[in-house]
């Protein structure tokens, strides 16, 4: 069974920062987009960031542009979102997925998930 494996979360203040990071196995990391979804209580799922399978090219959801940016790292089969300026409204669960079909707000595999929470 494929695995996607997140670490990073945690408590932080309203402007600090988060690193968060996923590692996948090697079938799934070079071929599927990587992204980061998350959802927070009483919401809908909203998908964060993604980023092509070659790291060429990076999606944004409005909200987290020029906060947040997401990376990998194919040697280590590790995709990255780095979380700055980080506000409440950006507490949620936070889970790293993978797509076929990158631009898709759908996912093929996705982890377990991990709490982010911003204090005011």
């Amino acid at each position: 069974q494929e695995q996607l494996v997140e670490s990073g979360g945690g408590l932080v203040q309203t402007g600090g920062s988060l690193r968060l990071s996923c590692a996948a196995s090697d079938r799934i990391f070079r071929s599927y987009a990587m992204g980061w979804f998350r959802q927070a209580p009483g919401k809908e799922r909203e998908l964060v960031a993604q980023i092509k399978w070659s790291g060429g090219s990076a999606y944004y959801a409005d909200v987290v542009k020029g906060r947040f940016t997401i990376s990998r790292d194919n040697a280590k089969n590790t995709v990255y979102l780095q979380m700055n300026m980080m506000k409440p409204e950006d507490t949620a669960i936070y889970y790293c997925t993978a797509t076929w079909d990158y631009g898709s707000h759908k996912y093929d595999y996705r982890g377990q998930g991990t709490q982010v929470t911003v204090s005011s």
